[in-house]
């Protein structure tokens, strides 16, 4: 009996083991298989079983979640939606998520290791964390400004700390309200297809995800790849540059829009915008000289993330001498987001050094315990300091004498830069409306901000004027709120 008792012992003890290691096996092996299943909606469910942590813009949640009592139970809330829609993204229980939604989700969902105590124990147990916070470098002020200032055109801003790279504004229009795509029902559906099917394209970030031709905002590079290959080295000497301009092996004539562009210093190009000087200009550096310079700045780069992917910014690295003459002044199949246009003038002002854009300051835990923080980082060097100097004093003649004016502003440096660029078959389309600029206050020791206004189909005339027209006043206002942003915190920190 006895043996018979021990055999019984052994085999329950062997079921038992084999129990142990396929609970084990599922448990902890096989549970990635089984949470991806697109038929276990347990996951789902639990995401949306706890509110979702918020995204903060100065100080202030600007996200929050609501308890419908379904069971995908919380649903995603935005304050001033539309303001922030190109920063937030939407973070939909039918349609993912975008944005920064996207890029810090398991911040925003508690799926972060770094947001448990345990870790290693969360993993075991399958424990939710609460969700943390992402904490931006937006000034709800400029982007204020910037949403104010476009209104109801189509058309983007994005604006930069130069010292730093931190993104003070991104501003797209028109928006929408990501609320509107937070739940599952029906109206959630029909918003989807109305937003998708709108001709102003609503959800496209266009500081961002557009690129658009740069039109004469473009010659800034051009004039710094000049001035780093030595084709000039004194901006008010005579270019030696013909008008009309005719393009290399062609029969076209380049021509201008203001008088006194034949010969031209440089300082007196880039004041009026002369496209014959520059277009030349572009050649004489030749292309890789121009490629070089257009890479430092920062296009033809696919890997830039904000912390988001940016669509690249192009500038052909495969052209014939008339096509380099038009891209040269920002034609052809030249191309830059507005996110790049700012970083152009971040990096004059900044003594020719490109900061890499980021948009987000720090992430936290729910109550405010810091998981990561971001800092300053060099992504090129676009130019040496002294041609940063040289195209300081350039841009700043286009304020105080030139064609950007409309943008000076009372005790602070402006430098600008307007453009216009044509589109549209045989460039029957009204223009797009640039300005790029950035502002530095009289008793600052370094600008406050670096800024680039696109403003779609401008009501105005062809020529560089538009962008003073359209766009600058647009640029000051964001530049005058971060200038006073700035005055305000010298101020309390000095008393």
């Amino acid at each position: 009996m006895t043996k018979y008792i021990r055999r019984a012992a052994g085999l329950c003890a062997v079921l038992l083991v084999a129990l142990l290691v396929n609970a084990t096996r599922v448990q902890v092996f096989q549970a990635p298989s089984y949470d991806d299943n697109p038929a276990n909606r347990r996951q789902t469910i639990a995401r949306y079983g706890q509110p979702r942590g918020d995204i903060v813009v100065g100080g202030e949640t600007v996200t929050g979640s609501e308890d419908t009592g379904e069971q995908l139970r919380f649903e995603r809330t935005y304050k001033d939606g539309p303001l922030y829609a190109p920063v937030t993204g939407f973070a939909s229980q039918l349609y993912g998520t975008t944005f920064l939604e996207n890029a810090e989700d398991d911040i925003l969902s508690g799926a972060d290791p770094m947001l448990a105590p345990l870790p290693l124990w969360n993993d075991i147990t399958h424990a939710e964390n609460p969700g943390g916070k992402v904490v931006t470098t937006i000034d709800p002020d400029a982007q204020e400004a910037a949403f104010e200032g476009l209104g109801s055109r189509r058309g983007a801003v994005a604006a930069i700390q130069p010292a730093t790279g931190k993104i003070l504004a991104l501003v797209s229009t028109p928006s929408y309200d990501p609320a509107e795509l937070s739940g599952t029902g029906s109206a959630v559906t029909r918003a989807w297809e109305r937003l998708n099917g709108e001709a102003d394209k609503p959800m496209l970030n266009r500081a961002i995800r557009q690129t658009y031709p740069p039109g004469s905002t473009f010659k800034v590079v051009t004039a710094a790849a000049a001035l780093e290959a030595g084709v000039v080295t004194d901006v008010d000497e005579p270019t030696s540059s013909p008008n009309p301009y005719r393009l290399p092996g062609t029969t076209t004539r380049l021509t201008n829009e203001t008088e006194g562009c034949e010969d031209a210093s440089l300082r007196y190009a880039f004041e009026w915008s002369c496209n014959t000087v520059f277009a030349k200009l572009g050649v004489d550096v030749g292309l890789d000289g121009m490629t070089n310079t257009t890479a430092n700045f920062g296009f033809n780069d696919r890997k830039l993330r904000i912390p988001f992917s940016v669509a690249p910014s192009n500038f052909d690295t495969r052209l014939d001498k008339a096509q380099l003459a038009l891209s040269s002044i920002g034609q052809f199949n030249t191309r830059a987001t507005p996110l790049q246009m700012a970083m152009i003038a971040a990096a004059v002002a900044g003594g020719g050094s490109v900061k890499s854009p980021y948009l987000v300051e720090r992430t936290t835990t729910r109550d405010d315990s810091t998981v990561a923080s971001h800092g300053p980082s060099t992504l090129h060097q676009a130019m040496n300091p002294s041609t940063a100097l040289r195209m300081r004093e350039l841009m700043t003649d286009v304020v105080t004498e030139g064609t950007g004016s409309i943008a000076a502003i009372p005790g602070a440096t402006v430098g600008g830069k307007t453009g216009t660029a044509q589109h549209g078959v045989d460039n029957s389309g009204l223009p797009y409306a640039w300005f790029i600029s950035w502002a530095q206050a009289d008793d600052a020791m370094e600008p406050a901000v670096a800024v680039a206004v696109v403003v779609e189909d401008a009501a105005a005339r062809r020529g560089d004027i538009s962008g003073g027209g359209d766009a600058a006043p647009i640029a000051k206002a964001v530049m005058e709120v971060v200038l006073n942003a700035s005055y305000d915190a010298a101020s309390n920190g000095g008393g």
